[in-house]
């Protein structure tokens, strides 16, 4: 298919993943890291399902620590536009200079955000979706991709859903954001029909979504449209924007207001946040043990789980179910699926001993 004129991809591509220590680190975050065995890195896969839609109207928003190796995995795309961040202000920041940089060159231009690291299988439902939230989004809304949620998950934002949007395929108005909720509320969440997990993709004109944070944050619009029209002035200014994320400064406050659609996603979605989860992208091996990396490297007697060899030296597992081993040169990880969630206490514990050698 032909890409959609004025549309454009942002890919906000931060954070260091730190559930899935030791394999990523805050210097080669996640998102730079091939997690499904596909030959490309999540940031690769990202930028290649927005191909057919953007064609090379994509931005990439990142740290200046790794600013490089975005660049290096991303030949394809022009210097300027891979955005490098001077210190993380948290993702209104980065989407907003994004779309700043965006509307200088293209002031009628829809972008549509999504994350540099998630795992969306499906390429044929995630361009339906997308294009019809790009043509809701050309009539002024801000346009969220709600998840059909599979299960009462305690992980994720929610979206509630209300009527439908008039002229549209799918699309509905949204009612509210929802926190995190705990399992009860989840499950009744799950029940009504009417949530959908918010997977923090968000579809909109440039221009309506600064002007729409102009209303609630001013300073934070103005000073990433300065930075836009003057990008020397990009450390004079960054340091004192506003660190909030999308979802508080604009998606919320956005849909109290009514400003905000949902277009519900058929397709899975998943955003890697631990190693339980990558165990479930990945097919499982003959021995019951799913292995990323050389499964000639793994040997498991009677056991099941995950491993990751990551030196070239013998993993032997005997004996354990649904175990997490992570081997890596300088360290190494035994845990549980159960408890992959708290890997993150693991580099908490490493950054108050000072091993920031290790994190």
């Amino acid at each position: 298919m032909a890409a959609i004129e004025g549309f454009w991809g942002v890919v906000p591509a931060g954070g260091a993943g730190t559930r899935l220590w030791p394999l990523s680190r805050a210097g080669r975050p996640k998102f730079l890291l091939d997690l499904t065995s596909s030959g490309r890195s999540l940031l690769q896969a990202t930028v290649d399902r927005l191909a057919p839609l953007a064609g090379d109207r994509v931005v990439v928003v990142t740290g200046r620590a790794h600013a490089d190796a975005v660049r290096e995995q991303l030949p394809e795309l022009a210097a300027s536009r891979v955005l490098a961040e001077p210190a993380p202000r948290d993702s209104m920041a980065a989407i907003g200079l994004a779309a700043a940089v965006v509307e200088r060159e293209d002031p009628d231009a829809v972008i549509g955000s999504f994350a540099a690291d998630h795992v969306i299988p499906d390429l044929d439902a995630f361009v339906a979706v997308v294009t019809e939230a790009v043509e809701v989004a050309r009539a002024g809304h801000l346009v969220t991709v709600g998840i059909e949620p599979t299960h009462p998950a305690t992980g994720f934002g929610y979206v509630r859903a209300g009527e439908r949007l008039a002229g549209a395929a799918t699309a509905r108005h949204v009612l509210q954001f929802v926190e995190k909720p705990d399992a009860v509320r989840a499950a009744e969440y799950l029940a009504s029909g009417e949530y959908r997990w918010n997977a923090g993709m968000f579809v909109v004109r440039a221009a309506t979504l600064l002007d729409l944070l102009a209303t609630w944050h001013p300073r934070l619009a103005a000073g990433v449209r300065a930075i836009a029209a003057d990008p020397g002035r990009l450390d004079e200014i960054w340091s004192g924007l506003e660190r909030i994320a999308i979802d508080h400064a604009v998606a919320e406050p956005a849909a109290d207001a009514g400003h905000v659609v949902v277009v519900p996603a058929p397709f899975s979605w998943d955003d890697v946040g631990d190693f339980a989860s990558l165990a479930t992208l990945l097919p499982a091996g003959p021995d019951g043990m799913t292995v990323l990396g050389d499964a000639g490297d793994v040997t498991a007697v009677a056991s099941s789980g995950v491993v990751v060899p990551a030196t070239g030296r013998r993993v032997a597992v005997v004996g354990l179910d649904d175990v997490v081993v992570v081997d890596t040169p300088d360290a190494v990880l035994v845990t549980t699926r159960a408890r992959a969630q708290d890997v993150k206490q693991v580099v908490d514990a490493l950054k108050a001993e000072g091993r920031t050698d290790l994190t």
